[in-house]
């Protein structure tokens, strides 16, 4: 009798769904991402146990270091529902380098966490290329990460992604609420779309609405409506860290979940609130759309959706022209959108009737 029959089955990882030599392959592949993101401080090497940094060589003197990290949340399943990978690496990054930018950070570098059932190389070298672009918008290098293949912890497709970035602000630099003043202005950047949060709400109305994402949009028949909810989040990073290295803003708000509403209080003293006029900026279409389709109230869009204005600067009245101009040559869209006042630290968001679709003037405030 043949020996061999009695002898136990010899397991191998491969066979457990756990594939090295893909592994191998698509670290082979995105180091030449990795590398294009390189910049003072960083030299962008994958393949080490960790990544190094070097502030001095990055021209920092007294630095304090500051940490975010994120997720880019269920916009991640419209991507995987919608085959689309390019703008989630920029959505990840964003996430991260604007919480950074709010602080007076400079982001200087980013590791990514990736983790999928079954390791798709096409799909991960597509999601890594668009982290390093959003990388290269922040002006960060992508200098590490993790690919993490685990069979049984997610359906055939599925992959979760989240992103670390580490800035670093000198002392002097750093951007807190002492330096918010009665009186002070606060100026709208205009946000790219939907960027990343309030997801969960748009996919529940896209299934219940029966929405045909792959067909152009009631809004804009020359863009189709998924490429709408997709558009990757802004990163405001380069047009803002000059401004923060002068001194002229007071306070930067990064508006996420939460809306204008709960953000805005981050930044302010106890004694401070925060007064927007929704009548002071267009509401974009794709923002009147979801309000439409969901029947939304005015409340619920001001802390549920960016509305439009994905970062909120605080400037000195004084200063409103100057960081205006400079923001406006940077790219940017600004709106001059409300001041601050003498008040419980908060935020009140108020338009008049047929603003944001209201039937009459409506106010909604978060006061904490």
């Amino acid at each position: 009798m043949d020996s061999k029959h009695n002898q136990p089955a010899s397991y191998t990882y491969a066979e457990a769904g756990v594939s090295i030599e893909t592994g191998n392959a698509l670290v082979r592949a995105i180091a030449p991402l990795a590398r294009a993101t390189r910049r003072p401080g960083a030299d962008a090497d994958l393949g080490g146990f960790g990544g190094f940094f070097d502030l001095k060589a990055a021209g920092f003197s007294d630095p304090l270091l500051v940490a975010a990290n994120d997720g880019v949340g269920t916009k991640l399943k419209l991507a995987i529902e919608s085959g689309r990978h390019d703008g989630v690496g920029i959505d990840l990054v964003a996430m991260c380098a604007n919480d950074l930018i709010v602080q007076g950070a400079e982001p200087l570098f980013f590791l990514d966490y990736y983790a999928t059932g079954k390791l798709d190389q096409t799909q991960a070298t597509e999601v890594v290329a668009s982290i390093a672009e959003g990388c290269r918008q922040a002006g960060c290098a992508l200098i590490g990460g993790e690919t993490a293949e685990m069979p049984g912890m997610y359906s055939d497709g599925d992959y979760d992604l989240a992103g670390f970035c580490v800035g670093a602000v000198e002392r002097d630099q750093v951007l807190t609420a002492d330096k918010v003043a009665a009186g002070d202005v606060i100026l709208g950047l205009a946000s790219s779309g939907v960027h990343s949060n309030g997801f969960s709400l748009v996919r529940r109305l896209a299934a219940d609405k029966g929405w045909k994402l792959d067909r152009p949009a009631l809004f804009d028949q020359n863009l189709l409506l998924i490429d709408a909810l997709m558009a990757p989040t802004r990163i405001y990073v380069k047009s803002l860290l000059p401004l923060v290295k002068t001194g002229r803003i007071h306070a930067l708000a990064h508006i996420t979940g939460g809306g204008l509403l709960e953000n805005i209080p981050r930044v302010l003293p106890k004694t401070l609130h925060a007064h927007i006029d929704a009548d002071a900026w267009e509401q974009p279409r794709l923002m009147a759309f979801l309000q439409a389709q969901g029947n939304i109230e005015p409340e619920e869009m001001a802390r549920t959706f960016n509305c439009g204005i994905g970062m909120a600067v605080v400037v000195a009245e004084a200063d409103v022209a100057e960081v205006t101009a400079a923001l406006e040559t940077a790219g940017e869209t600004v709106h001059r959108i409300g001041h601050i006042a003498e008040g419980e630290k908060g935020c009140t968001v108020s338009g008049g009737s047929e603003t944001w679709s209201a039937m009459a003037a409506w106010s909604a405030t978060h006061n904490g």
